[in-house]
């Protein structure tokens, strides 16, 4: 991509037109079959509004000949033979059809808004419906730009098939036809010369037509990549990485450089359509020229009258402008029928992950309202499930499968390539025991966040099945799944709204006490109550109003607020400051009691309290069995715990090299978690606590180490 001009400056004549090149990618796409009979069928709720306005139409013809027809007689019949009766009823008639077709007027702008404004409701809610239902990685594709656009430019653009083209399509042809058949009324041999013309109307009109078709589609795809450029550099994450690593000069050209291409196509589109339009206003003026001497030597040679003459000169005009309005039609319905193809586009996306016909909703077990507890915790709790991975191998899709290139980029320099897409995940196999915490750990990239992927139907496997409750998650509707799993990530999003709306996006009809407690339960309370607005506080774009900790907690407020009988959770401590830390991990205590808990664990506090560990390396689980089991093994386990987790002990814990004891020290009984019991080894915490070596002490397992 080439930078435009920079800020302020003109279009002079050296770089104009220079941004932009026609990408062939995009020009040379057709429309495909079947388009207009898609289109027809939007158009059938609005029916009878289109009848309404084919009626006045009709009448609106009608009356456009019937002005000039009258125009003549009133020179003929009343003003050559000197007759002021004639002329004043003349006038007053032609007065009172002006006012009548000027209701009509009013009675087609109606029919047509509402027709417009109903096709771009329906459109908008079925693509954004669509879209919805696609899969995650349809998303981690596709530009938000490029979506919105979709949404915006080209369903108003589509829409005008059936309102402004519609118009002008419909009350054109009715005139034509009514203009031709008076005009040959009063005299064939003029409207033959007129006749003879029109060619010279048409072919221009078809070649821009096509020319306009091809630019249309680019220039909506300019204005995609532009809108991607603002939506990413205008978000509060795309901003701040802007300021801290981006060059201001560098992002004010990628900008210019955009807006260079759309300003250009933008020339070209101008200048093609105005050619075209000055041309048939020329060819109208001189077959205006041509009519009125062949009809004037007519009126001499005393084959009409001068009023007819005057009035086949009214209808000429009439003639030539719906003839230069439905050329204009072509163009306009070429660029719509590209806009109407770029949002079948979006629709004709087939989901890669969609509930299964006879589908069955995951019942676990009837829910059942707990009391409060004493860590303020409250809410259902709903009986747990085991998660069951049977033999589960799995590659992330390409992007033919899953998106449209169309909305990633203009066009890709390099094809994808399709012949290097290595699994992920091999032969997959466990069992997380119900209501147990199994952590998963490895190296980066090594598998562990698409299994968790996989719990949520995020993605499908390849092969092999995955079990919740005895249940194929793939034989249960994706909303019921979704009501059971509950998935907290290292960054949790917010959406730009209260703290009230975040949570009850969770569960919608929440009251006002369940809110309080969820919040409670998830150590935040303390801090939206002193807020001067409390749970109608504005989070800001993404919760950036809110520090890591904060975020991390009103997330599992909603997660509480949920209350699923599974959690997910890629460790959601990992990037947070030790008084954070704490706070977060003391929500984490509530929201996996008593819950299947699948987590991606970096931190040895929640690695220790693990009933299950399962060590993943390169898309295999290599290892599995608690900690202190896998440490002594001094396979793959040891060595991250050497280079991970190590440095995480307290004082006293380990040995030289940074080996764990395999057994537990004198007095001691066992290498359970800091803060458990330890008989004979008083500490800090008093008579019964774990002393200096065996970490400090704790309220429970999530104390952070």
């Amino acid at each position: 991509m080439q930078p435009g001009p920079g800020p302020g400056a003109g279009p002079g004549p050296l770089h104009l037109l220079r941004g932009f090149s026609a990408d062939e990618s995009v020009t040379k796409q057709q429309l495909k079959p079947g388009t207009i009979r898609r289109i027809a069928g939007y158009a059938r709720p609005y029916r009878w509004d289109l009848v309404i306005f084919l009626v006045a139409a009709a009448l609106d013809a009608v009356i456009t000949v019937a002005i000039p027809v009258l125009l003549g007689w009133v020179i003929d019949r009343g003003v050559l033979p000197k007759r002021i009766d004639v002329v004043i009823w003349v006038a007053a008639i032609v007065a009172g059809l002006a006012i009548f077709d000027a209701f009509l007027n009013f009675v087609q702008r109606w029919d047509t808004a509402r027709v417009g404004q109903g096709l771009i409701y329906d459109l908008r809610t079925q693509v954004f419906a669509h879209v919805q239902r696609q899969p995650i990685a349809f998303f981690t594709r596709a530009q938000t730009g490029s979506l919105v656009s979709r949404l915006n430019t080209d369903v108003i653009g589509a829409q005008e098939v059936l309102t402004t083209t519609l118009v002008s399509t419909v009350s054109s042809t009715l005139q034509l036809i009514l203009v031709l058949v008076t005009m040959l009324y009063f005299s064939w041999l003029v409207t033959v010369v007129a006749l003879a013309l029109i060619p010279m109307f048409i072919f221009p009109a078809r070649l821009v037509g096509r020319r306009l078709q091809r630019l249309s589609r680019e220039s909506m795809q300019l204005n995609a990549m532009l809108g991607s450029t603002m939506t990413e550099r205008f978000n509060v994450a795309g901003a701040m990485l802007a300021k801290l690593f981006g060059e201001p000069s560098e992002e004010s050209a990628l900008f210019a450089g955009q807006a260079a291409k759309v300003r250009d196509i933008g020339v070209v589109q101008a200048m093609i359509g105005s050619t075209l339009f000055i041309s048939l206003t020329l060819l109208a003026s001189l077959s205006l020229a041509v009519v009125y001497g062949v009809g004037g030597d007519l009126a001499v040679g005393g084959a009409f009258q001068v009023g007819t003459l005057v009035s086949l000169a009214l209808l000429l005009n009439r003639l030539y402008g719906p003839i230069t309005a439905l050329s204009n039609v072509q163009v306009n319905v070429m660029t719509a029928l590209v806009s109407f193809d770029r949002v079948f586009e979006v629709l004709d996306l087939k989901p890669l992950i969609e509930d299964r016909p006879g589908a069955v909703p995951l019942v676990l077990a009837a829910r059942s309202r707990q009391q409060t507890q004493g860590n303020g915790s409250a809410g259902t709790v709903p009986l747990a499930a085991e998660i069951v991975f049977d033999h589960v191998s799995f590659h992330y899709p390409a992007a033919s499968e899953v998106s449209l290139a169309s909305l990633e980029s203009i066009a890709l320099p390099v094809p994808e390539r399709t012949d290097v897409r290595s699994g992920v995940l091999h032969d997959v196999s466990f069992t997380a025991p119900a209501r147990k915490l199994t952590a998963l750990v490895g190296p980066s990239g090594a598998g562990k966040t698409t299994i968790t992927h996989l719990v949520s139907r995020l993605y499908d496997p390849d092969e092999g099945t995955v079990c919740i409750g005895g249940f194929n998650i793939r034989d249960v509707t994706q909303r019921s799944l979704h009501d059971v799993v509950g998935v907290v990530t290292q960054d949790a999003h917010l959406f730009h709204d209260t703290i009230r709306a975040n949570l009850t996006y969770a569960r919608r009809g929440a009251t006002e006490e369940e809110l309080i407690e969820a919040c409670q339960a998830a150590q935040i309370w303390d801090l939206v109550s002193v807020l001067p607005d409390g749970l109608d506080t504005i989070v800001g774009d993404r919760g950036f109003r809110l520090s890591g900790g904060e975020k991390q907690r009103v997330a599992l407020a909603r997660l509480l607020l949920k209350a699923p009988a599974v959690v997910v959770l890629d460790e959601a401590t990992a990037h947070l400051d030790s008084e954070s830390e704490a706070a977060v991990q003391q929500a984490l205590k509530t929201a996996l009691t008593g819950r299947t808990s699948l987590v991606i664990a970096h931190r040895l506090s929640t690695i220790r309290e693990a009933d299950q560990i399962l060590v993943i390396d390169e898309g295999r689980i290599r290892e599995r069995g608690r900690h202190d089991e896998l440490l002594a093994s001094g396979g793959l386990y040891a060595d991250l715990y050497r280079t991970q987790f190590a440095r995480q002990e307290p004082v006293g814990w380990g040995l030289p090299g940074g080996h764990f004891p395999p057994h537990p020290p004198p007095g001691g009984h066992g290498l359970g978690p800091p803060g458990m019991p330890r008989p004979g080894m008083p500490g800090p915490g008093g008579p019964g606590h774990g002393g200096p070596g065996y970490g400090p002490p704790g309220p429970g397992p999530f104390s952070p180490p």
